[in-house]
Formats: C-alpha cells, sequence, structure tokens
C-alpha cells in the first residue's frame, strides 16, 4: 500500500504491529485491520478573490465501517497528505474502540494554508470539498468535525451544504458546529477538558499534589488553551505555553485567562509582555511536573525523549510520541504516559454525545454532558491502567490492545463477505 507511504502512517504502522504482536493477531487479519477501508483524493477547483483559479488537493480516508459510521476531523493545513490523514484515521479507530463508542476513524482534510486566505475563499472551499464528499458522507456513512486549522464555522458550511443538496436540514452530518445550528453544549471544551481530567487521574496514580505542580503546554489553540485552563482550575502552576508564533515562559506562573485574552486581541501569543519567549525545542525540555503535547504529530522523537523532564507525559495532540522516542520513554519509569488515543478522546465522546442528540433532536444541558463524558474516561481509564499493572506492559500498548482487539473481535463476528 505505497499509497499511505508517510512518516505519520509509517509511525502509526509501528504502533498497530506492536500491539499486534503482543495480542498474537494472526497475519492473515492484520493488513486487513490496518489499511484503509476506503481513501478518497480529490481536486478542488475555487474562484480566488483575485479572479484567479487555484487546485488544492483534498482527501478523506475512511479506517473501517465495522462498529458503525464513520467519525473524524477535518484539518486545513500546508502539509497534509494522504498517508498523514490515514494514520490520523487508523488512530481514530482505536480511540473510538478503546472509549466504546458506535464508530470507525475518518479522517480528511485540506492542503491549503487558511492563515492565507480569506473568509470567503476558505468557504468556497469548503463547500466545494464537502460537494465532491456528498457520495461517501452522511449521518450513517461518515461524519466530520473540525481539527487543525478549521472550527465551528467550516462545519456549518458543510452542513449547509450537504442540507442543501438533501433538501432538508441534516444537522447530524457534522459535530463541532455552532450551539444553534443543533451543536452540543461542552464540545468546543470537551478534548481540553478530558486531558485536564486525565492528568488529574494520573496523578492520583502516580502520587503528585495537582495543586502544587508546574505544566507546561505545547499548542495553544483549542485544545491547549481548555487544558490549561482546566489545569489551573486544579490547582496547577502553568509556566510555559506555546503556539505557532513561538513559546513563551514565566518561572512565577502565566495568567491563563491574561494569554486567552491576548490571543484573541493579537491574533496569536508574540509579543505577550508577561513572560520571556523560548524556542519550541526549549519549551518540551523545561523542567515541570506536567508536559501537554497540544500541537501537531511527531513532536517527541528519539533526539529529545531521553531529555524531557516531566512526572507526567499527557498527549494531548495526536501521534506526538515517535515509536523510537517510546522506546526510550519505556525505559524511564518515572514518566506517567497518557497516551492520545486515551488521552485527547474527550473530542469523539463529546461529538459522539453532539450526533447523538442530533438524531433524536433532544438536547443535554452542559452539567449533564460533562458528567457522562467524565464516566465514560474514567472507565476507559480504569480498564487501561489495570490492564497495564496486569500484564506490565507500557500505558500505550494497554491502550491501544484495547482499541484494537474491539475492532479485530468485531470483524471476526461479522465475517468476510464472499
Amino acid at each position: 500500500m505505497d499509497i499511505y507511504k508517510h512518516p505519520t502512517f509509517d509511525m502509526a504502522c509501528r504502533q498497530f504491529d506492536v500491539v499486534a504482536d503482543h495480542l498474537q493477531i494472526p497475519d492473515s487479519h492484520r493488513d486487513r485491520l490496518k489499511y484503509p477501508k476506503r481513501s478518497m483524493t480529490v481536486a478542488l477547483p475555487i474562484r480566488l478573490d483575485d479572479g484567479s483559479v487555484k487546485l488544492f488537493p483534498g482527501y478523506r480516508v475512511q479506517h473501517h465501517l465495522t462498529l458503525g459510521p464513520t467519525k473524524g476531523g477535518l484539518r486545513y493545513h500546508p502539509d497534509v497528505a494522504l498517508g498523514e490523514v490515514a494514520a490520523l484515521a487508523m488512530w481514530m479507530s482505536w480511540k473510538c474502540a478503546l472509549t466504546g463508542l458506535p464508530y470507525g476513524g475518518a479522517k480528511g482534510g485540506i492542503t491549503c494554508d487558511p492563515t492565507k486566505m480569506s473568509r470567503g475563499e476558505i468557504e468556497r472551499l469548503t463547500r466545494r470539498f464537502t460537494q465532491e464528499m456528498i457520495p461517501f458522507i452522511g449521518p450513517q456513512v461518515d461524519v466530520m468535525a473540525p481539527d487543525v486549522g478549521t472550527n465551528e464555522q467550516t462545519m456549518a458550511w458543510i452542513m449547509d451544504t450537504y442540507s442543501v443538496h438533501e433538501g432538508n436540514t441534516v444537522p447530524s452530518i457534522v459535530t463541532g458546529k455552532p450551539v444553534g445550528l443543533g451543536g452540543s453544549l461542552g464540545r468546543r471544551e470537551a478534548t481540553g477538558r478530558g486531558v485536564a481530567y486525565l492528568i488529574n487521574r494520573a496523578a492520583d496514580a502516580s502520587g503528585l499534589n495537582l495543586g502544587k505542580s508546574t505544566a507546561v503546554v505545547q499548542g495553544f489553540g483549542n485544545v491547549g488553551s481548555v487544558t490549561a485552563s482546566s489545569l489551573a482550575h486544579y490547582g496547577a502552576k502553568i509556566i510555559a505555553v506555546s503556539d505557532v508564533q513561538g513559546g513563551f515562559y514565566n518561572p512565577k506562573g502565566l495568567d491563563v485567562s491574561a494569554l486567552e485574552k491576548y490571543a484573541a486581541q493579537h491574533g496569536g501569543l508574540a509579543g505577550f509582555p508577561e513572560a520571556e519567549p523560548i524556542t519550541n525545542e526549549q519549551l518540551l525540555l523545561l523542567p515541570c511536573d506536567i508536559l501537554v503535547p497540544a500541537a501537531l504529530e511527531r513532536q517527541i522523537t528519539a533526539a529529545n525523549a531521553g531529555k524531557i523532564q516531566c512526572r507526567i507525559l499527557a498527549e494531548a495532540a495526536n501521534g506526538p510520541t515517535t515509536p523510537d522516542a517510546d522506546e526510550i520513554l519505556n525505559q524511564r519509569p518515572e514518566i506517567f504516559l497518557i497516551p492520545d488515543v486515551l488521552c485527547n478522546a474527550g473530542g469523539v465522546v463529546v461529538s459522539y454525545f453532539e450526533w447523538v442528540q442530533d438524531l433524536q433532536s433532544f438536547f443535554w444541558s452542559e452539567s449533564e454532558i460533562v458528567d457522562k463524558l467524565f464516566r465514560i474516561l474514567e472507565s476507559s481509564w480504569v480498564q487501561i491502567l489495570d490492564l497495564k499493572r496486569k500484564e506490565n506492559i507500557s500505558m500505550r500498548t494497554a491502550a491501544l490492545s484495547v482499541g484494537i482487539s474491539r475492532v479485530f473481535e468485531a470483524k471476526k463476528q461479522r465475517g468476510l463477505f464472499p
């Protein structure tokens, strides 16, 4: 399957192979579990504001449909490629199975730089992508959500385009949309809240006093900012954060509310007056109790894994740690890892809640949603921690073992269509 050749897909496959060996999955079943069910590549010509026409490549990968419709985000980024999208779809499969959601994993993306495009250009690109995807998406087929470079407005445009095609309003075609269009209360905060909740549980398991801890957060987008705010609410001191413009450090602690207001007013954290600038490389190596990579993939590598100085490593991003780095971290028992397929699962869990609410046209309060979210995360947390201790394996192997084994068993039960 050379079409998926990409460092991130290779990384996801290496993780799968380790767990498949641990679970003793027969070779005859591995490719069916590993490779995507469907992959779509589309060409998206749109008219730019200057009157010229530009062609953008778009992708959607549906990893498996064994347990229900596929579910996953849509990202707009200059580096989007088919192999990266396929890896993210695979991770989403294990994440959904791990948390007991009736989904397979999916992911989509458009290779573009939304920071250099007007709102009108992004809207035209989004609507054209949706139109091209209509044969392959639907509330019982594939449901999109926001990811890097997309947001509630993007989902509103997708919902509108699909609804116009169907001839009636279909809010369940996407999640992460505005509350006024059938979005769920608590969806925007769900991933960050889940990350902070699991850090709290990891602190209990490792004997760390969260109220006296220090935290570093790489990435100050939706996930990173909510994580930082939630950790501060638990009593942790946020000593460093970063965004695409760089890192910012204050050993005395940063005011997260001031950071959020500054970023909203200035379009980023550059020039924030209450901190000193540091590089992303320096930020990851700062001495701290909690390190939260909440940006893109492959940030913790063999080059820096041995130098990280934290007690809890909470993977809020997808695939932030390479397999080579995992081998190093596995030899560092002082670091408690919360793997990405569990750590950032809060977003897809509340996306599931939004989908269910849309299908029933019956909506819940935010307190109900947060309570249900924490119940699901707690159940998954206990199961993974127990498996780690029982079999003396890493947290990543435990988490992936639960997710992969559930998909494997479901495929065996359904059988192979002639």
